[in-house]
């Protein structure tokens, strides 16, 4: 399934923090990246500029700043230049993110991004303390503890609202519709993130929703399928809904596990980078794939990452139809190169492809069958606020982002891209329909998308699949 993966790389995520940002533990020691890249004459010209400002603040700035600081921020500085997914983290950070993606956490269970400078929710997780102390998708969180946030990068911000369970916390937002700003204050607890949920829908259907891609999605989907095809009373399911919708990424290696099941062989991912050790490619491999019954994969903008890979390789493998809207088009690898300080910096180092040789970054997988967002809170009029007031973002709308290089072949890769002036959509909160309980029939009404799926799959056999095509 993986060639030319060292025992020595684990993949970790920064999901919950950021629409998917995969990343790759480094081989290799800062000193064997000296000893290899070298210093060429100009840079070092260059940082002597930087040590002559360096000793013009210590000499003449209105307080003494420690000497910590002023390296963080300057670290820091020279990552945010980079582009959205590079940054440097702090001991304590990196400590904690590696918890995280063991799929339990000390925290208040939402999903956050900066879109203009500001502090975004994105989505507060089902069953979480944020969701219980009634933070909603698009407020934007103005302080933290009555620290304004507007200079706070994303970790900066994630490492002030994470903390031990039990402890208290307090954030001012900012919601659309109301004047004032609203102090909400939070109890911490451990977030435990369960990334899929199944549901059996009859007549040997089954849906399953994989939130994220944790260290144990790929076991839980396995045990998941097992269960509905013994609902089924039938020897294989007649289909299967895998809606990754929301679904902001995660782990790269559950990514191909996950696709591993439904392909039996072929190129599932690859990635290529201007270094040697960035260039893999991951295969599908016959053993355990799941019979091949039809699949209508649920996406929509906050698809990414990870989510994208599975997309895009049942797509472009003809195996399953995508239905939904654009996803966020995250396409672009992270790897954490542990520091001799505890911290690590994370370093945008490849982009991934499909199968076809079409790269996500910056486009997303297009959808085979266009289908909008239209899900509702039902009859109750008041439960339709449950959809996000922020428009839709995508890869393509944070500063800095890369651009895809088959669009932007010739241009300069580090620079913003250009924005396209595009009619903002709204994003559903989907933790609105819990699949495990809702009604079938309510749910048909309140998903669309969800709608429009199981109609295919109960007349499947005169839709197929695209092979190869665009993603």
């Amino acid at each position: 399934m993986v060639s030319k993966l060292s025992t020595r790389e684990k993949i970790i995520s920064g999901v919950c923090v950021l629409f998917g940002v995969a990343l790759v533990f480094s081989g290799r020691s800062l000193p064997e990246v000296s000893a290899r890249e070298g210093a060429s004459s100009n840079l070092f010209e260059e940082l002597k500029t930087f040590t002559d400002v360096l000793s013009v603040v210590k000499r003449d700035y209105v307080s003494d700043v420690e000497n910590k600081k002023l390296v963080e921020g300057a670290i820091k500085g020279l990552l945010s230049t980079l582009d959205p997914h590079s940054g440097y983290l702090d001991p304590d950070f990196y400590q904690d993110l590696q918890v995280q993606t063991k799929g339990e956490f000390g925290g208040l269970g939402i999903e956050i991004t900066i879109k203009d400078g500001l502090l975004v929710v994105v989505a507060p997780m089902e069953g979480s303390p944020a969701e219980r102390a009634g933070v909603r998708p698009g407020d934007v969180i103005v302080k933290i503890d009555g620290k304004y946030t507007k200079e706070f990068s994303l970790v900066d911000a994630v490492k002030r609202l994470r903390g031990p369970k039990g402890s208290p916390i307090q954030i001012s937002i900012s919601r659309k519709g109301v004047s004032d700003l609203l102090d909400i204050t939070i109890v911490r607890d451990n977030i435990a993130v369960h990334s899929v949920k199944s549901r059996y829908l009859g007549d040997g259907f089954g849906y399953v929703r994989v939130s994220q891609f944790m260290e144990h999605t790929a076991d839980d989907l396995k045990s998941a399928l097992d269960s509905l095809q013994k609902q089924s009373g039938l020897p294989e399911l007649r289909g299967l809904i895998l809606d990754l919708r929301n679904n902001p990424g995660g782990l790269l290696a559950q990514a191909v596990r996950v696709s591993d099941m439904f392909l039996k062989d072929g190129v599932i991912v690859y990635t290529d980078g201007r270094v040697d050790a960035q260039k893999q490619k991951f295969f599908a491999r016959e053993k355990d794939t799941q019979p091949e019954y039809p699949i209508v994969v649920l996406v929509n903008g906050g698809s990414a990452s990870a989510s994208e890979i599975v997309a895009g390789a049942l797509k472009d493998h003809g195996r399953a139809l995508v239905l939904g809207t654009q996803t966020f088009g995250k396409g672009s690898v992270q790897t954490i190169t542990p520091l001799e300080n505890g911290g690590a910096l994370t370093l945008t180092t490849a982009l991934y492809y499909t199968k076809s040789g079409n790269s996500i970054q910056a486009r997303g997988v297009k959808p085979d069958i266009a289908v909008e967002d239209e899900t509702t809170g039902g009859e109750d009029a008041a439960a339709g606020a449950q959809r996000s007031p922020i428009g839709e973002l995508r890869e393509e709308d944070l500063p800095g982002a890369i651009g895809n290089p088959s669009e932007n072949e010739g241009a300069d890769q580090s620079s913003p891209m250009k924005k396209i002036n595009k009619t903002p959509t709204i994003r559903p909160d989907l933790s609105a329909i819990n699949p495990e309980k809702e009604d079938i029939q309510v749910w048909e009404k309140k998903d669309a998308q969800f709608r429009r799926a199981l109609d295919l799959l109960k007349t499947f056999s005169v839709f197929k699949p695209s092979q190869g095509s665009d993603t």
